[in-house]
């Protein structure tokens, strides 16, 4: 009887009230009482995750509880270190009789839902599952690759794929939640950093957290500049610009404050409009279907974020070399573009998706040949909008292992940053040991005479590093042959054609 529903709505990525298609179906049951429930794994999170996207995600909570009470209702944020054994608890302590939470295409958390489901059906708890954190459910794809017999292996063959999946669904209003009084208002708080052991902040996030954010962002960023949006490329925008020349939604789409249904709405709004709007793959429509692309990737491909056990990558034998990897990371190579680009990221947690491409192809192919896996875990570590599919797609295409080929197209540490700032502002804003260096040596610092470097108030070697790599036009063409070896050795094994679709 819908007067005897009880519901658990268990956020998860969909961190939002607006285009919620798993909370709208606990208030479509009828339900009496709705508990809204995060659980926070401090142990689990705490593993991979900086201070930074930590932050994000706590204030995202904290605007989410702060909405949900405008709503007549709380966020219950739940901690311990065994999500399962808290949620069962939690369908115990408040007779659950209906749980819903969003569907999670990434490995472990399929593998979650999994385990929570099973266990809420052996206590007769009805278990809704919605798909809203992609345009459509992996599984919709699929089904539709093989009724139009079309794949979705590269972005070209996925986004004919995508245009024959027909109309999307309408994103969905902020539902009219059920009026209700909980017990122990004090208790399920959202924890603060100082409680989760982490180091106190020297400063704000620059990207705050929260729904209400992502939804004022969308509005300055898309609905208020369309005619930048239907003349946008994403090619020709600027790594290097001391202030974003994109949109930076993207780690409101990875923690589900803002939806990508009412983002490609928008979208299409502005496109349809105009006369002559960009297309795919360089337009902002183009990047939202980047994202589904490499979503359905994740979903589909085994082992998607490795290369042991992946059965499409290509096999490379790259190095894995700690201390290597520790400069780079920490933004101490000797090549100020790529030490900028990382200090960046350690600092604010973002930066532009080309300096992602730079400092990726750097670390792998381009010059230091360690493994794209351990890159990927420090942009995991770091970023604010991590997502786990982008991320490793992403790795992979730019080290060459997958989704791209063409090797013998390189990055240069110098180069490719002198085309948008020459001046070397942004180097100077990130690495300040160089901030007296002229434009003739902000880039290549190491060329300036001993007598120059001391008018400079830097020496090379002493208070920057002397460049990892000697010589980057020998190093990279050496790895293009080491690359083409081992795509011979394994020609005719990676084929894309013998891909099945497996979820």
């Amino acid at each position: 009887m819908k007067d005897s529903v009880v519901a658990l709505h268990w956020f998860r990525k969909g961190l939002r009230l607006h285009d919620n298609p798993a909370l709208h179906a606990a208030v479509d049951a009828g339900a009496k009482r709705i508990y809204p429930v995060y659980v926070l794994e401090p142990a689990l999170e705490k593993r991979d995750i900086g201070i930074n996207r930590y932050t994000h995600l706590l204030e995202t909570l904290v605007d989410l509880d702060a909405s949900l009470r405008r709503e007549n209702s709380r966020l219950f944020v739940v901690q311990g270190d065994d999500t399962v054994d808290q949620l069962e608890q939690a369908f115990k302590r408040w007779d659950i009789n209906l749980l819903t939470f969003e569907f999670d295409s990434e490995p472990a958390s399929m593998a979650l839902g999994a385990k929570v489901t099973d266990l809420a059906r052996t206590m007769n708890i009805h278990v809704v599952t919605k798909c809203g954190h992609t345009l459509f459910h992996p599984e919709e794809y699929i089904a539709a690759s093989t009724r139009h017999r079309l794949s979705f292996h590269t972005y070209g063959a996925f986004c004919s794929l995508f245009r024959a999946m027909g109309p999307m669904r309408e994103p969905l209003p902020v539902p009219s939640l059920p009026a209700a009084t909980f017990d122990d208002d004090n208790a399920y708080t959202v924890p603060t950093l100082r409680e989760l052991t982490y180091p106190p902040r020297t400063a704000p996030l620059l990207y705050p957290g929260g729904e209400s954010h992502a939804l004022t962002r969308l509005n300055d960023q898309i609905v208020q500049r369309a005619k930048w949006v239907e003349h946008f490329e994403k090619p020709k925008t600027s790594p290097n610009a001391l202030t974003p020349s994109t949109t930076v939604l993207s780690p409101y789409l990875s923690h589900g404050s803002l939806s990508v249904a009412l983002l490609f709405q928008r979208l299409e709004a502005i496109s349809k409009a105009a006369v002559k709007p960009t297309l795919p793959p360089v337009s902002l429509t183009g990047q939202v279907l980047w994202r589904e692309f490499f979503y359905l990737q994740g979903a589909t491909i085994p082992n998607f974020d490795s290369m042991e056990g992946n059965p499409v990558i290509r096999q490379i034998p790259w190095e894995r070399d700690v201390s290597v990897i520790s400069k780079w990371r920490n933004g101490q190579t000797g090549f100020p573009f790529i030490d900028a680009i990382m200090r960046q990221l350690k600092a604010e947690g973002w930066i532009h998706h080309l300096a992602r491409h730079a400092a990726a192809c750097f670390l792998t192919r381009g010059d230091l040949w360690q493994h794209w896996e351990e890159g990927a875990k420090v942009f995991e570590l770091y970023l604010v909008d991590f997502d786990w599919s982008l991320n490793n797609g992403n790795w992979q295409w730019l080290s060459c292992s997958h989704f791209y080929f063409q090797y013998f197209k390189c990055y240069s540490p110098v180069a490719f940053g002198k085309k948008t700032d020459p001046q070397g502002l942004y180097i100077k804003r990130w690495v300040p040991e160089l901030r007296h260096f002229p434009q003739k040596y902000i880039y290549e610092p190491w060329k300036a005479p001993r007598e120059a470097q001391t008018m400079y108030q830097c020496w090379i070697g002493r208070d920057y590093p002397t460049p990892m790599i000697e010589d980057h036009a020998a190093v990279s063409k050496q790895n293009m042959a080491k690359i083409k070896v081992a795509y011979a050795k394994q020609a005719g094994v990676t084929s894309v054609k013998k891909r099945k679709a497996d979820i």
